[in-house]
């Protein structure tokens, strides 16, 4: 089974990375990073490169495709290489996921029209503006398409797609593996629980173009 993952200039290191920790660890599951060109693409903070090792077009119909976001999923909104291998390989896909902003990518593509998302609590209103219909949960699972929300989400919705592949227990076997088990020191991971003045501080950064998130940075 592939599972491709498109990368691209200024993608969120996490993103990608979080949910190929988790489904290169089934049986039988090759993780393939695939891009417009292969080498080195770097994350957007500049700080970072993954590498692709295979073009679009080495894997056209994978049976997950799984893209992840970034500031550069910008860049892909409007058409192109990527955008276009997107629409085509859902087509034959057994799923399609997206992690924080590659849901903009997969509603560019006409994946998510009418369909429930999610995505970096930043862009809700771009998704809303591309077909989809936003909601605040961490992982939406609409038939065989599943949206996560901002970049650690992608660790949770690769644990979901797995049990879904390979069973609940392998899925759990999995999550032991990687000793997932979150106790943040500070319970500010969404809107509704970080308190105004950590609102406050990273609005401040976005509109400095600052590096604390990157899919706030373009709102």
């Amino acid at each position: 089974m592939d599972v491709a993952i498109p990368i691209f200039d200024r993608i969120t290191a996490l993103d990608a990375v979080g949910p190929y920790e988790v489904l290169s660890r089934l049986p039988g599951v090759r993780v393939r990073f695939v891009a417009a060109r292969t080498g080195e693409h770097r994350t957007d903070n500049g700080q970072l490169g993954l590498i692709a090792d295979a073009l679009l077009g080495d894997v056209p119909a994978p049976e997950i495709v799984l893209v992840p976001g970034g500031i550069g999923t910008r860049a892909l909104l409007d058409g192109g290489p990527i955008l276009d291998w997107v629409r085509a390989a859902h087509a034959s896909s057994q799923w399609t996921a997206s992690v924080c902003t590659g849901s903009l990518v997969l509603a560019a593509a006409g994946i998510l029209d009418g369909l429930e998302a999610t995505t970096h609590w930043s862009v809700t209103d771009r998704l809303r503006e591309l077909g989809a219909v936003p909601v605040e949960r961490r992982v939406v699972e609409q038939g065989k398409v599943i949206t996560a929300a901002g970049v650690s989400a992608g660790i949770d919705m690769a644990l979901l797609l797995a049990a879904r592949i390979a069973g609940e227990t392998a899925a759990q076997a999995i999550q032991l593996a990687i000793e997932y088990d979150p106790q943040p020191p500070f319970s500010s991971g969404s809107l509704r629980t970080a308190p105004p003045e950590a609102v406050a501080w990273l609005r401040r950064d976005a509109a400095s173009d600052g590096a604390a998130t990157s899919p706030s940075r373009d709102r």
